[in-house]
């Protein structure tokens, strides 16, 4: 089958999850540049979800992009990822509003951590078709490391909360650098 409607649902899933996201912020209650200060764990939730959104919407076009068809189990496997990228407003919400509170930060993890292993399922099932894709994505050793550090960070959410958001945001800094395995792909 071809990838074009694959393509489309999860453009537009994504697209949907980052609105559900920005309707979470609120307008501060005053009109002084103090009102903001109560809305920053908000928004600091809200910049990293954001940024996270973005970079599986990137790695998931490159990763589609890479190949001429699905199959079903593609299909199945992209359905994993959407529905996990889909808990993000949530987590993202449920952080900001209690201030990184350590049970919803290591939530957070959670998801981020599944999101993680639904994204590197689907990779080895369009990679399985496609002998290309298999070598371009290699070991793909910074997938694995990602999901051992969201791990870390749920485990240090219960020690520091702020350590375990911290390895949350390194994660998405190794993310944010292009991922050379698929320049030059057509």
């Amino acid at each position: 089958m071809g990838k074009g409607r694959l393509e489309a649902f999860s453009d537009g899933v994504i697209a949907i999850i980052i609105t559900i996201m920005v309707l979470e912020l609120k307008t501060p209650h005053g009109s002084t540049l103090d009102a903001l200060i109560p809305l920053l764990p908000v928004f600091l939730s809200y910049l990293l979800s954001f940024v996270y959104v973005g970079v599986y919407w990137n790695n998931h076009h490159n990763l589609v992009h890479a190949v001429n068809k699905v199959t079903g189990g593609a299909l199945w496997g992209n359905l994993h990822l959407l529905f996990w990228l889909s808990l993000i407003p949530f987590v993202t919400a449920w952080v900001g509003e209690n201030h990184f509170a350590s049970v919803p930060l290591a939530c957070y993890g959670f998801i981020l951590c599944m999101c993680s292993i639904a994204y590197l399922i689907l990779a080895n099932c369009l990679a399985a078709d496609n002998e290309a894709l298999k070598l371009a994505l290699g070991k793909d050793r910074k997938g694995k490391l990602s999901t051992l550090l969201y791990a870390s960070g749920m485990a240090l959410s219960f020690v520091q909360p702020l350590i375990g958001f911290a390895v949350y945001v390194v994660v998405a800094m190794i993310w944010f650098i292009p991922d050379r395995r698929f320049e030059g792909r057509s």
